[in-house]
């Protein structure tokens, strides 16, 4: 078989696939907020060794806001794949800075997630509205923020593995375009590197109430 009759198969095999495929780009913001997690700070050479417990605030509407981008691939039995990059956020309240003694301590350029996500969605099952729900799994990418008299951490880290859930509903408004609202929770294990030598460790959980739009094709 030639080299042109062989291209000519494997575009006859994948066409019907194409055929079925569903390319979907999501955009989203929301209100998100995050519960209080353990902090743990060791082998600092200027913070003591600590632990405590963190009180969060999410602040979603305070610049830079709280968002996420979603791409998904829908095959014709309605599973996705995606890759999904949320913009999370984290600070510390003030009961927090109280007890710890800092002067700065939060994720507010964004404790940053990015995921590999499937997903399932049963077309019809309510009407116009479409239900779908998913699972990720990927990396914490945050901007850990920590400053106290002597030291400060300031920058993008790649801090540990993230996890993510998702349910929601979807409805069409157009031959291309969807509104949805959706629950999406997060869970990740983050070690950062403080730049005083220390490592802070702490598990950080995210849920949001998103509103976004969708773009099909």
């Amino acid at each position: 078989m030639t080299r042109f009759s062989l291209v000519c198969t494997a575009a006859l095999c994948v066409a019907p696939l194409a055929a079925h495929a569903e390319f979907e780009l999501s955009g989203y913001g929301g209100f998100q907020t995050s519960p209080h997690s353990v902090v743990s700070i060791t082998g600092d050479s200027v913070l003591p060794d600590m632990g405590f417990t963190a009180g969060w605030e999410g602040r979603s509407f305070s610049m830079p806001p709280y968002w996420g981008l979603r791409a998904t691939w829908w095959s014709n039995n309605n599973l996705g794949w995606g890759l999904e990059f949320s913009h999370a956020k984290a600070y510390a309240d003030a009961e927090t800075l109280a007890t710890t003694g800092f002067d700065h301590f939060e994720f507010s350029d964004g404790h940053n997630l990015l995921t590999v996500n499937l997903l399932r969605r049963w077309p019809d099952a309510l009407g116009s509205f479409t239900p779908y729900a998913g699972l990720g799994a990927g990396i914490a990418i945050p901007h850990v923020e920590l400053t106290d008299e002597g030291t400060h951490t300031f920058g993008y880290q790649v801090t540990g593995p993230a996890v993510t859930w998702v349910a929601g509903v979807s409805r069409p408004i157009s031959a291309h375009f969807a509104l949805f609202v959706e629950y999406k929770g997060s869970y990740s294990w983050n070690t950062a590197i403080l730049t005083t030598g220390g490592d802070m460790q702490l598990n950080l959980v995210t849920n949001a109430l998103n509103l976004g739009i969708s773009y099909k094709f």
